[in-house]
């Protein structure tokens, strides 16, 4: 089994950083985005997309998206649990997954794609009121996280699962994207700074 590897884009620390949560060490193979190794012969291969990361099993199967790699390991490796421990836990984690992912995680990926100077000549055509437009949605759903994690340590509940990653990932990935962080957001700074001392968040 391997694990191809897109280095410091998003998707593939959300997966480093999930199997480092688990304790669980591949053998990887690093590709390079900014030389757009991603859309080499290689990696289109193994992922017609070539979209980043992709695991190989040992008997040739390929996964890809970066959840479903995820996923795959929490049933392989249920401890600990980063998906929920029951059905009512899991339809949780579930849905902060998706409310992240859609309403945070997207939004800064579209300002940065349309908006930064690296992506010229990788998004055709760039639409900068397009990324323009993501910032504000993005900031808004801070705030909306901010008032939620008033009552509770991580954003499902008490516990650290996927969606904290993807929150994390996604609030890193404000800087390339040249989002700032919205002022006065006490409960939301207290969260980020728990998830991103964790171990893993170096990854």
């Amino acid at each position: 089994m391997k694990l191809y590897d897109g280095g410091r884009a998003p998707n593939p620390r959300r997966v480093r950083i999930f199997l480092a949560e688990k304790g669980i060490e591949l053998p990887t193979i690093p590709v390079d985005m900014g030389m757009m190794e991603h859309r080499s012969e290689a990696v289109t291969r193994l992922n017609p997309l070539q979209r980043l990361p992709v695991l190989e099993l040992d008997d040739g199967t390929i996964l890809t998206e970066s959840v479903a790699i995820c996923r795959y390991f929490e049933e392989l490796h249920p401890q600990p649990a980063l998906f929920g421990t029951d059905a009512l836990d899991r339809a949780r984690v579930e849905m902060w997954q998706r409310r992240v992912e859609f309403e945070l995680y997207l939004p800064v990926a579209a300002a940065f794609r349309h908006l930064h100077p690296a992506m010229r000549e990788r998004e055709v055509p760039q639409v900068p009121e397009w990324g323009e437009a993501n910032k504000p949605r993005a900031r808004a759903f801070l705030s909306f996280l901010n008032e939620e994690l008033a009552s509770r340590a991580f954003l499902t509940g008490d516990a650290f699962t996927i969606a904290d990653i993807t929150g994390l990932v996604s609030i890193q990935f404000m800087k390339p994207a040249r989002i700032e962080m919205p002022e006065g957001l006490d409960h939301l700074h207290r969260w980020y700074d728990t998830v991103a001392d964790r171990p893993s968040a170096a990854a």
